[in-house]
């Protein structure tokens, strides 16, 4: 061997050992940083007090309860429209209004709500201090009178919201999908943080949970059951892991950067005064919570922003690959606008916890994590045949990425049963282990992949939209 090829292979040994130690890194980075989200979900469940029925709490609470305005913004929602809008009618809660923002859909989800609802033609004035396309018409019902309808041009999702922040008259508003499901005491629930600290919260958001294989009666899940198609039962070990662990433990850490699309309680006058939900992004959750921290911490206005996992929202997932590869993709680009528009709270003092911790979380998980690891993905097992890595740092590697995915996911399975308890049947319980054991092998890295598909479509700019979706009725299958 010449001293070329030798400096060659020197090269190339020492470029390997650089990236996989960056690779080993960040994955432990990661790790730590998801242990660390499961202790201290753990101890907020500790420190909470026991879980109060629902006519207790209503009981307690009834009198102290404001006006809230539930906002469902719709594009192309025939399918669960209707069962969506008789799911919020039918909510618990002392005073509240179903407002439904129709975003120019092109199929029938209007007229199918004039017709399950006898809606009519009203005019209804509302103030100009939220920006939104112009709304073309209003509706109200005969036999449901807190339900409005308003018909608008096509905007997206963050300037339907805010269309419908502009009409609701209360001083709180909740945003809710158009496919999803809230149980009757969701709402109270979620209310309650404001209820007992109404100068501080300033937003709430409750669990997300998989309705794909459930029963559905009348806008309620009758009956809890598992996906019977694989990628929603995938996706239901994913929610339980993200609600259980990263939104209980980072609210706890004062360090939550988003509040579910899906599930959400504001208070109206803040989202007026932030400028309402951003329509520049396809990450609306995430931004209009980051910009309310970084407001009223640049205002240095005491407030507090909580999740609450015992009000539950169950909406249908994905059901092919093609339509949950969109759903992630335009996620994680959602974060990425986030975090690069809000890049100056990275690290920065000024902002707190949510600046030290939760922004430079962000960085390492979903700037850097996606991209790291998949090159650990690709060039860690290709240096192990090339010889530049010995065989125990590939099976150390592999070993601790698996085992801790796995520790996690069996972690939040054991949060559901100490806290929410919605799988009843333990034959239930013994497929999700089964689950969180086969998540790691191929779906784990598939996501990856998304998210680095996600950071391509971000670095092109390529257009923002509602994105084509796959919807199908509450209570079928595929």
């Amino acid at each position: 061997m010449s001293g070329e090829q030798a400096g060659v292979i020197t090269w190339a040994s020492d470029i390997a050992l650089v990236l996989s130690f960056v690779v080993l890194v960040t994955g432990l980075l990661q790790h730590v940083w998801h242990l660390l989200q499961l202790v201290m979900a753990g101890v907020a469940l500790v420190r909470r007090p026991p879980v109060r029925r629902a006519y207790e709490l209503w009981l307690e609470v009834e009198d102290r309860a404001r006006p809230v305005s539930v906002l469902i913004p719709a594009f192309n929602e025939e399918l669960t429209i209707v069962e969506s809008v008789r799911s919020i009618l039918g909510l618990n809660y002392p005073q509240h209004y179903v407002i439904v923002i129709n975003d120019g859909s092109t199929d029938r989800t209007l007229d199918r709500l004039i017709a399950n609802f006898d809606l009519y033609p009203v005019l209804r004035a509302y103030p100009d201090d939220i920006r939104h396309k112009p709304i073309r018409a209003s509706y109200a019902s005969r036999h449901t009178p807190h339900l409005i309808v308003v018909d608008k041009e096509n905007g997206g999702k963050a300037d339907a919201l805010n269309a419908g922040i502009a009409v609701a008259r209360t001083p709180y508003v909740c945003a809710v999908d158009a496919d999803s499901l809230l149980e009757p005491d969701s709402l109270l629930r979620a209310m309650r943080p404001f209820i007992d600290d109404p100068k501080r919260v300033v937003a709430t958001g409750g669990t997300v949970r998989i309705a794909n294989g459930c029963d559905v009666e009348g806008g309620r899940v009758t009956n809890v059951r598992l996906p019977r198609a694989f990628l929603p039962l995938l996706q239901t070990m994913e929610y339980l892991r993200a609600f259980l662990i990263a939104r209980l433990g980072s609210s706890l850490m004062g360090a939550s950067t988003i509040v579910s699309g899906a599930f959400g309680v504001f208070k109206r006058q803040v989202l007026v005064e932030v400028g309402g939900f951003d329509t520049h992004t396809v990450g609306e959750d995430m931004e209009i919570i980051v910009r309310i921290h970084r407001r009223m911490l640049e205002m240095k206005r005491p407030y507090s922003v909580e999740f609450v996992p015992e009000p539950v929202c169950w909406t249908m997932a994905p059901e092919t690959l093609g339509s949950l590869a969109r759903q992630r993709i335009r996620w994680h680009r959602g974060s990425l606008e986030v975090f690069f528009k809000h890049s100056a709270m990275t690290l920065n003092p000024k902002y707190g916890r949510v600046g030290l911790v939760a922004f430079s979380s962000v960085l390492v998980i979903d700037v850097l994590g996606p991209l790291i690891e998949a090159i650990g993905y690709l060039l860690v097992p290709f240096f192990w045949v090339a010889g530049f890595l010995s065989v125990d740092f590939l099976l150390a590697y592999l070993a601790v990425t698996f085992a801790i995915g796995i520790f996690l996911s069996v972690g939040s399975l054991i949060l559901e049963e100490l806290e929410l308890r919605r799988f009843q049947r333990a034959h239930d319980l013994a497929v999700l282990l089964g689950v969180a054991i086969l998540e790691n092998f191929g779906y784990r890295q598939l996501n990856t992949l998304w998210r680095v598909a996600a950071m391509t479509r971000f670095l092109r700019r390529s257009k923002r939209s509602w994105g084509r979706q796959t919807r199908k009725e509450f209570g079928t299958t595929s």
